[in-house]
């Protein structure tokens, strides 16, 4: 909004005419403004003493990891011995191989152990961005209602009413989604948060798709915008946060990151998948070369049904991780039965 307020009073473009080239400079300006924190972050975390964990069970560095704890923690190197002895007790009195986890992340026993939440995670993430990009793109089918006469607005105008608009919704919807899932996520559980998001916004997709080209089409009023920012927070107060949260807590030190990148990876074939789709799907007609799609009604209707299909994931596959620390999640000798529901657990057999 900032960059597009000082474009439109020092370029003074005409209304309604052609895009002036210096838009192409704020736009990169925009896209730069957005890389900022980005680069902060990755400066401040690479200021920081690597992770304990990963330095002591992956790197099996310990004593640097006692270190790096002594920096952050008001623990003393001493105590962290005593912690290492009592684990060490701890693991020769139940017999336990410290070979026993050393195995590779493409082989059967991650598989075994590992694939059910791989595939929980993967496939929760590939569908909330399904749904949250398409839903992003239908944002051009209701903000010109909202805007003034587009005919005396200028590119840098049209840019800053919605921008504005985006900020709203933002500001009403995304962000008090985000803020009560930090609230809640302790006291309902990350599989009910995601359960409960998927369940609001396939309504809230089903309330707005249905009756679309009978009603909402031409009353896009006040109504429609409740409806539609609610599929927002529910996004935001469901699996859009839980789905990066489950996967840095769900899986051991050693495969944590690969994990949380392969499940990434999923859900940015998902948003591609979403955008292009919808793009086509949505339309009713053949326009710009493009060919009829099923229409809106219908493309908003089956993003409902990808809601329904994220909430059998989760019930069935997505492992339950409120109360427990990553120390717990690490015990995989405990969690080694073969079982791919999450509701069922086979004991293993060692053989």
């Amino acid at each position: 909004m900032v960059v597009c307020a000082v474009f439109d009073k020092a370029t003074n473009a005409s209304p309604g005419g052609e895009t002036p080239e210096v838009a192409d400079l704020a736009w990169r300006l925009i896209l730069m403004a957005g890389a900022v924190p980005a680069g902060l972050t990755y400066y401040w975390r690479m200021m920081m003493p690597e992770t304990a964990r990963y330095t002591a069970l992956v790197e099996r560095n310990v004593e640097q990891a006692a270190k790096d704890m002594q920096k952050v923690l008001s623990v003393s190197l001493s105590q962290i011995a005593e912690l290492q002895e009592e684990e060490q007790q701890e693991v020769s009195q139940n017999n336990i191989s410290p070979q026993s986890n050393n195995y590779p992340l493409l082989s059967k026993e991650f598989l075994r152990r590992h694939g059910r939440d791989l595939f929980a995670c993967a496939t929760a993430w590939f569908l909330v961005d399904i749904i949250f990009y398409s839903s992003n793109l239908f944002q051009s089918q209701i903000y010109h209602r909202y805007l003034p006469n587009q005919d005396n607005l200028n590119a840098f105008q049209e840019a800053f009413h919605v921008a504005k608009l985006q900020a709203i919704i933002a500001i009403c919807s995304t962000i008090p989604g985000y803020y009560a899932t930090v609230y809640f996520i302790d006291r309902i559980g990350r599989v009910k948060i995601q359960m409960m998001g998927f369940l609001f916004m396939g309504l809230g997709l089903l309330a707005i798709g249905i009756p679309y080209n009978k009603y909402w089409r031409d009353n896009a009023n006040i109504g429609f915008m409740i409806l539609y920012s609610l599929t927002f927070f529910f996004s935001n107060f469901g699996p859009n946060t839980t789905t990066f949260i489950v996967p840095a807590e769900l899986f051991p030190a050693r495969f944590r990151s690969t994990c949380h990148g392969v499940s990434g990876a999923a859900g940015k074939i998902g948003a591609i998948i979403g955008s292009v789709g919808f793009l086509w799907a949505s339309r009713s007609e053949r326009e710009d070369g493009y060919g009829k799609g099923i229409g809106m009604t219908a493309s908003l209707v089956m993003l409902g049904g990808v809601c329904v299909v994220g909430i059998v994931v989760t019930h069935l596959f997505t492992f339950e991780t409120m109360g427990r620390s990553l120390e717990e999640n690490e015990k995989e000798d405990e969690m080694s039965g073969v079982c791919f529901l999450r509701c069922i657990r086979v004991p293993y057999i060692s053989t």
